[in-house]
């Protein structure tokens, strides 16, 4: 049941640096039944000797290690990620005790991210996560070593995969399980994280394009959407769903800049709602402009037209 239960789930390190905390990771993930380890831009060599002396009997998970280039490819094919972190943040993010959270990750093909032994992972690197863990540790000291994070994280991933019978899901506090996040049914089809990328950047794109983002803005209310979206577990057909909204709004406001009949209603909005403060000396609410109040005139006008034939 352990093997079967961690199989899919990968522990991805981002620009590791300490050989020896490589192969002390490949160590303790066999340890503890999990076999995926993926290394994103490595900034030393994996699979050097002092690597295989950390590792042990561990060394074939270092052979068989997948290098990428970057944080998104590592995560292909996965439906879940969380990543971990040992700060505060200034961004809106829910920290998580272990226990609580990592159990999410064995109910579909998921990824559990460590940054760099000398900054931890940065904000653009968090992104790609849908949910974040830190490891209570003592004020005074509170920072662990890479390794140590890990073994941490691959304990509580094997005894919730095997849980021992005294500690049964059903023994944990209600709000330890509505924590760890009950998966919904029909969670096999969750969409992979590259499809839910390729939706985030089409909806950035339309949004700057419609002037509701400004590009030095894009980023934080893009973090936003982000949370939004990640809340709701989306599935392959939704993702789908959602894109299709997306291109047809495209289609929409190419055909009217083709044909110049750009809808005024569309224009008003826009200027409502758009990522900026209003300017209340702005061309749209001056005397005589069109805003979205005039179409509401000209209806009430017809309606006393009508009364008085």
């Amino acid at each position: 049941m352990l093997d079967e239960a961690l199989a899919n789930i990968r522990i991805i390190l981002v620009e590791p640096a300490g050989e020896l905390n490589v192969g002390s990771v490949a160590r303790i993930m066999k340890n503890m039944g999990l076999r995926q380890l993926v290394i994103v831009n490595p900034q030393c060599d994996p699979r050097s000797e002092d690597a295989k002396k950390m590792a042990v009997h561990a060394a074939d998970l270092l052979e068989s290690a997948t290098q990428t280039a970057t944080l998104p490819e590592a995560l292909s094919g996965c439906q879940r990620a969380i990543a971990t972190t040992a700060r505060e943040r200034s961004l809106d993010r829910r920290l998580e005790h272990p226990h609580n959270a990592l159990g999410w990750l064995l109910e579909a093909p998921g990824a559990l991210i460590f940054g760099p032994e000398d900054r931890g992972l940065s904000n653009e690197e968090l992104k790609y996560a849908q949910r974040f863990v830190r490891i209570p540790s003592s004020s005074t000291y509170p920072s662990l070593n890479l390794a140590q994070a890990v073994a941490v994280c691959c304990y509580e991933l094997s005894q919730l995969a095997n849980p021992i019978p005294n500690l049964s899901r059903s023994n944990l506090s209600s709000s330890e399980v509505s924590q760890g996040g009950s998966v919904p049914v029909g969670s096999t089809s969750l969409a992979p994280l590259e499809r839910l990328e390729g939706f985030y950047e089409h909806l950035e794109t339309l949004l700057l394009n419609i002037g509701y983002l400004y590009p030095h803005t894009a980023a934080s209310r893009m973090e936003k959407f982000r949370r939004l979206f990640n809340r709701a577990n989306l599935s392959q057909t939704e993702v789908d769903m959602l894109r299709g909204i997306l291109s047809q709004m495209e289609w929409a406001l190419n055909s009217s800049q083709q044909s110049g009949t750009v809808d005024d209603t569309l224009i008003a909005s826009s200027d409502a709602v758009a990522d900026r403060p209003c300017d209340p000396q702005s061309n749209a609410l001056r005397e005589g402009s069109p805003s979205v109040e005039q179409p509401a005139k000209t209806l009430e006008s017809e309606s006393s037209n009508e009364s008085s034939m």
